[in-house]
């Protein structure tokens, strides 16, 4: 009986009594930090911006020499220096594709700038490859390659690096 005059009374459910058992009080809540505000890449990004610029030199030179394969070590390179710089995946993938699109892009702009018949040759690869011949497809067909190269360095270039502790 006892009880129910207890019921509703300050102390009748002993609350006070959880930190005697070992629950400790927690301190006031972080502010709020959007990730946007906070820098998640390290040294200067005009330093990035220039790597960027010469990644897409050397893949330009080297589809000029005719090695298709330079998309892909420049991916590789672009995914080493990103354990140091660690620039996030949804800044670092969309440059390492502008790359690869811009790299292998001008030399096939080029010669048709120059007036030699490179889509009829883009036609006929396109036609050769299985898909629709038109020229857009086969230049399409190119570029999508390059990019593909591009990326599966990049992520061979961060699967070879360790994490960092920090990050």
């Amino acid at each position: 009986m006892t009880d129910l005059k207890r019921l509703g009374k300050r102390g009748s459910y002993r609350l006070g009594r959880l930190r005697a058992q070992g629950i400790g009080v927690t301190g006031p809540p972080e502010p709020f930090r959007p990730s946007f505000a906070r820098p998640h890449h390290r040294g200067p990004a005009s330093l990035w911006l220039l790597g960027c610029l010469l990644g897409t030199v050397v893949i330009i030179a080297g589809v000029a020499a005719g090695l298709w394969f330079v998309p892909f070590i420049v991916g590789l390179a672009a995914g080493l220096a990103n354990w140091a710089g660690c620039w996030r995946l949804r800044v670092a993938l969309p440059a390492v594709a502008a790359m690869a699109i811009i790299g292998w892009g001008i030399p096939l702009w080029w010669p048709a700038l120059h007036g030699q018949p490179s889509g009829a040759a883009a036609r006929v690869i396109a036609a050769l490859a299985g898909l629709p011949a038109y020229a857009a497809t086969g230049i399409a067909a190119a570029l999508l390659v390059a990019v593909v190269q591009g990326l599966v360095g990049f992520w061979l270039g961060r699967a070879l690096t360790p994490r960092r502790a920090d990050h």
